[in-house]
């Protein structure tokens, strides 16, 4: 039996900082409120010119292959989650893959929101496991910036941009990704999406004027789906893995909010010292969150370490991954 082991991760984020003083400059907020709601103190942001989710996936992509050592011409397969692609066609994967010199790669988008790279880490390990491909790029590229209103302040304190990939390859050794959880409920449509843009409601003046090509969000209803999905389907996997919480390393939730992190951890009753975190210094990067934060986070890891993963999207689409780590 093949196992989709974890062979590489890295990640990028721009160098251009908005922290929350600068925020309160631009809307009616401070420090101390966001802090105190959120937990976040800064985002990184892409400011350049005619640069989309397709630069950050590159950066992140050209690291994930000077670290590895693999050559580019044996990634056989590249996996994009964004929520922000460059273009409605063609796909940002292919755009990536093409800069980054995949030549002999298949290359696609997929579109689960923040729950994404979960989503796409699920596609590579099931590739994987069938004997597909050798070598899978999964990579979550966001421009989130792209998509926020600042002028409201409920949603522009919250969001970054950034990227983060792993490499995926099949081995012999029971690592990588053992098994996965997720769920969606269309029913969360209304309380996280972009109203304008798409084929329900195409792009006119009217919704331009009416700001329906920015994020919208009820804060209230996404953070409580969020806690209890999040719970529910990382205590899922790891009692489909007869593991409990004292047997997990680490919990690493999607970074969306510190509160919510904080309430799953709880619920969950795993120590908040086995948490990981980085939403104070990139706030919510949507799809790439997971994969900045292990990035960020790898020294610590030791092979052999058993890890859930879980994040919560619009649709509202969410999932948890059970890893064991082997890098």
């Amino acid at each position: 039996m093949l196992y989709p082991r974890i062979a590489g991760i890295a990640s990028y984020a721009p160098d251009d900082i908005l922290d929350n003083e600068m925020l309160s400059k631009m809307v009616e907020t401070t420090d101390e409120w966001i802090t105190t709601r959120v937990g976040i103190k800064q985002r990184r942001i892409l400011r350049s010119e005619g640069q989309g989710s397709s630069f950050l996936g590159i950066q992140a992509v050209n690291k994930l292959l000077e670290s590895t050592g693999i050559n580019a011409e044996d990634i056989d397969l590249l996996i994009c989650a964004t929520s922000n692609p460059d273009y409605r066609f063609p796909s940002t994967g292919s755009i990536i893959a093409h800069q980054c010199g995949l030549k002999n790669c298949y290359a696609y988008d997929i579109q689960a929101a923040c729950a994404g790279f979960l989503v796409a880490l699920n596609d590579a390990a099931a590739y994987c496991r069938a004997g597909m491909y050798k070598n899978i790029v999964v990579v979550a590229a966001e421009k989130m910036s792209s998509m926020v209103n600042y002028a409201d302040r409920t949603t522009c304190t919250l969001f970054g941009d950034g990227a983060g990939c792993m490499l995926i390859q099949p081995s012999d050794k029971k690592v990588g990704i053992i098994d996965g959880v997720f769920h969606v409920d269309g029913e969360g449509l209304p309380h996280l999406v972009m109203k304008g843009g798409g084929s329900v409601h195409p792009t006119t003046q009217q919704t331009l004027d009416a700001g329906e090509h920015y994020l919208y969000q009820e804060g209230r209803s996404v953070y409580k789906h969020a806690v209890s999905n999040m719970l529910s389907s990382s205590l899922k996997v790891a009692e489909r893995n007869n593991l409990t919480m004292d047997d997990v390393d680490w919990l690493v939730p999607h970074q969306a909010n510190l509160r919510i992190i904080e309430a799953v951890a709880e619920r969950a009753g795993i120590d908040h010292d086995k948490v990981l975190v980085n939403i104070e210094n990139y706030g919510n990067t949507s799809a790439a969150s997971i994969p900045l934060c292990l990035d960020e986070y790898k020294e610590k890891l030791k092979p052999g370490d058993k890890l859930i993963l879980t994040a919560f999207g619009a649709g509202f689409t969410w999932g948890a991954l059970y890893v064991i780590w082997d890098i």
